[in-house]
């Protein structure tokens, strides 16, 4: 990694000055793979308890071709599982109950295992006392996303006027807009910033091209 100084205020990164720095949530902060892959696990094991009578790795293969098909962030992804599993996988069952019992079985994992990478807080903490703003950008859902930096327990190193997410935006990566906006909307020049993620088309040549410093992170998913 590029040799970093503190001093009079000021933060360098390899001859760089910086003013902000922002950071990714899925996969930067948390491993979001491991997390959600245990979770949808966890909707379908909870489906069959309450009468779907099909095989898990079935279940899971068509769950995951859904998530290919209609996107992440598609609401309705168990209810297309049961329109394709066919009415006789689940016959006298209402088809409530198995989307609540899919729910209850995500969120429960939820609770469990949504917990940032284990330096993630002190890596935060001992930046929130440089002169650096703290922000993030973020591809989803605005509620999805800004629930994970509520359960991360992290919300509080950020500004909060520096939380971008592209549902609110209008723009998502890896168009390079989205970071041009945060910027923007915060006073500082993207030469001033370094972005901090793991993807290397929609983190790192996306910020790049703009004109931001970037780090990947290689690891969780």
């Amino acid at each position: 990694p590029p040799a970093a100084c503190y001093t009079g205020g000021m933060v360098r990164v390899a001859g760089r000055a910086l003013r902000g720095l922002f950071f990714d949530i899925d996969d930067t902060l948390f491993s979001s793979t491991e997390f959600v892959g245990e979770a949808r696990r966890a909707a379908l094991e909870n489906m069959r308890r309450f009468g779907l009578k099909a095989d898990l790795d079935h279940l899971a293969r068509e769950l995951e071709e859904i998530i290919a098909e209609f996107g992440s962030n598609y609401e309705r992804h168990f209810d297309q599982l049961l329109n394709r599993v066919g009415r006789e996988r689940y016959r006298g069952v209402n088809p409530a109950v198995l989307l609540a019992a899919a729910v209850v079985g995500y969120h429960e994992t939820k609770q469990r295992l949504l917990r940032p990478f284990e330096d993630a807080a002190e890596a935060l903490g001992l930046l929130s006392r440089t002169s650096l703003l703290l922000g993030i950008v973020s591809a989803g859902l605005a509620v999805k996303q800004a629930e994970k930096l509520v359960r991360l327990g992290l919300c509080q190193f950020f500004q909060p006027e520096a939380i971008f997410i592209s549902d609110q935006m209008g723009i998502s990566k890896p168009n390079p807009k989205i970071f041009q906006r945060a910027t923007a909307a915060v006073g500082l020049d993207p030469a001033e910033c370094l972005y901090v993620g793991n993807h290397p088309v929609h983190d790192i040549d996306a910020a790049n091209s703009v004109g931001f410093g970037t780090v990947r992170v290689f690891r969780g998913g």
